[in-house]
């Protein structure tokens, strides 16, 4: 096996010529269906849409919605041009967005009418009121200088916003000779995608990933579970996240697979998605599993066609493993563990490997990766078995973060190593066990939280005069938000106002599940707060509180 040196472009056209009328993409909920052959041909179209208004190779174009079906029509169609696709979490609010757009230089926004609870085109009509005032086009914002276009994804029209039929329409008159041409320039070793890790500094960074880092990437896990054109792969974890457009979409375009999407994650629909077109594989973190497990009516379908897919996000429950083995027939399901900055796998257990394994470590290095284990003071190898930060290197390791190379090198060394900030040990058969983290990132439910982030924002509310957030322990979600505050002298403040503070404003799973005021802060010798001694003390104020976790 090598490594790819194709573009997803490249990749997707292949297909279309191999296997044209195979299916790419199928939404069994609303009987949508397209081939690679038919697939190929709207991506084309759009792509020249997106040239016609003035987008061109470098530019960053913007995607916030759900599993819709043209979220995956924008990133093969700027994968063509050189655009490089922002992937914008479905659950940022108005905080998060106005972030993203001045770090990121969007100058194309393409978004729905909103997810769940939040308002899309509330928050960006709010963010860039000039939208309702300007021709499309030619957008001129004040606080937003490089955006230029917003794209609305749905049937309605929205007052200075291109729609998808306009764009397509707009494609016809781009030359075929210039698209050809700018197709020609574009490297596998391009940045195609940027994902936005939340950091330790407060500040979300933008991970910059390229056509090589997550093909190859996608390949490798792909081979991993046996695909083959044959697999039919339920993608029901998010296309923003690196779990959805890179293990789901670049494993299927690198096997010639189909894909069968599910827009929004719900139970009742996986089980029936899988049913209806006879998946044989499914993809989710723990939480997901457990959901379709405990469906009441989940011995009313027929999921004897499942046979791989892959659980992460943090470590499965050995109970979940076997019933999902068992009982959804997924006998060769996998684990893979990695960050976004690996594109994010770095390893994984494999499709022969025990029961217990699977449930328990994290498996080995996946091919043309290295994986070690450090000691983080002194940068040694460590022995096997013993404790350190988790480190990789090879194709999978990210470009860089995005206008910020102090942090990209407080995390790829000058030897090229990725360092994770997670602790693990490697066994003697060379499986890997994460078994704590350096930083004090928060894991809900697969959702990477950094504490700094929400104590900056919290930091906004005057009464407060200290804040340290830290995870509590959860048996739903592993982990949920804790908010140790320290008031102002003579100030007042409920829970609830903390709580009311923070809706809307940034994304619901960021949003502190408990908040505890304190007067003072564990502290070590030398003065540091010790988060870990909060996370222990989160559990006997929530029990003297009476509160289940």
């Amino acid at each position: 096996m090598e490594l790819i040196d194709l573009t997803l472009g490249q990749l997707l056209e292949k297909w279309a010529l191999e296997s044209p009328e195979h299916d790419f993409m199928v939404y069994p909920d609303r009987g949508l269906k397209f081939s690679y052959s038919e697939f190929n041909q709207r991506v084309d179209q759009l792509a020249k849409g997106l040239l016609k208004i003035g987008m061109q190779p470098g530019d960053k174009l913007g995607i916030w919605a759900n599993n819709v079906p043209d979220w995956m029509t924008f990133m093969f169609a700027t994968a063509k041009i050189g655009v490089i696709l922002v992937t914008v979490n479905t659950n940022y609010r108005s905080h998060e967005l106005e972030f993203l757009l001045r770090n990121s230089d969007i100058k194309t926004l393409c978004l729905v009418n909103g997810f769940r609870d939040s308002d899309y085109i509330g928050i960006i009509n709010e963010l860039v009121p000039e939208i309702r005032e300007q021709q499309r086009g030619n957008l001129t914002s004040g606080k937003f200088p490089e955006l230029k276009n917003v794209i609305f994804i749905g049937q309605e029209k929205h007052r200075g916003m291109f729609s998808i039929p306009e764009l397509l329409l707009c494609g016809n008159e781009f030359p075929a000779s210039e698209y050809l041409r700018i197709k020609k320039t574009i490297s596998c070793h391009d940045v195609v995608n940027m994902q936005y890790t939340s950091g330790t500094t407060g500040f979300p960074k933008g991970v910059m990933l390229t056509h090589h880092n997550i093909v190859n990437n996608g390949n490798t896990v792909g081979n991993c579970m046996n695909y083959t054109r044959n697999d039919r792969l339920c993608v029901c974890v998010p296309l923003f996240h690196c779990f959805g457009c890179v293990l789901a979409v670049c494993a299927v375009i690198t096997h010639g697979c189909t894909m069968v999407m599910v827009e929004s994650f719900d139970p009742l629909l996986v089980l029936a998605s899988v049913e209806k077109e006879k998946c044989t594989a499914l993809y989710g973190v723990p939480t997901m599993f457990i959901a379709e497990l405990n469906h009441p009516m989940f011995s009313l379908f027929d999921l004897s066609t499942l046979r791989t897919g892959i659980m992460a996000g943090s470590l499965c429950p050995i109970e979940t493993m076997k019933e999902v083995m068992g009982k959804m027939n997924m006998n060769e399901i996998i684990i893979v563990y990695g960050l976004t900055e690996s594109s994010p796998g770095m390893t994984a257990t494999r499709t022969t490997d025990p029961t217990e394994i699977r449930a328990t470590t994290v498996g080995k290095a996946l091919p043309f990766v290295e994986v070690k284990i450090v000691n983080p003071e002194t940068g040694l190898e460590c022995a096997t078995g013993q404790q350190g930060e988790i480190c990789c290197k090879g194709y999978n390791v990210m470009k860089g973060y995005y206008k910020n190379p102090k942090e990209t090198a407080s995390v790829i060394d000058q030897e090229g190593w990725l360092h994770s900030g997670d602790i693990g040990v490697r066994d003697e058969q060379g499986y890997f066990k994460v078994t704590g983290r350096i930083k004090d990132m928060i894991i809900r439910g697969g959702e990477n939280i950094y504490p700094r982030e929400i104590e900056n924002f919290l930091f906004q509310i005057p009464q407060i005069s200290n804040v340290e957030v830290a995870g509590v322990p959860s048996t739903k979600y592993g982990e949920e938000v804790g908010a140790f505050i320290i008031l102002k002298e003579g100030q007042e403040l409920t829970e609830e106002d903390v709580i009311d503070f923070c809706r809307g404003k940034i994304s619901r799973h960021k949003i502190p599940k408990y908040v505890f005021f304190m007067k003072e802060y564990p502290m070590t010798a030398s003065g540091k707060i010790q988060k870990y001694k909060l996370r222990q003390m989160s559990l006997e104020l929530i029990q003297k509180q009476g509160i289940n976790t």
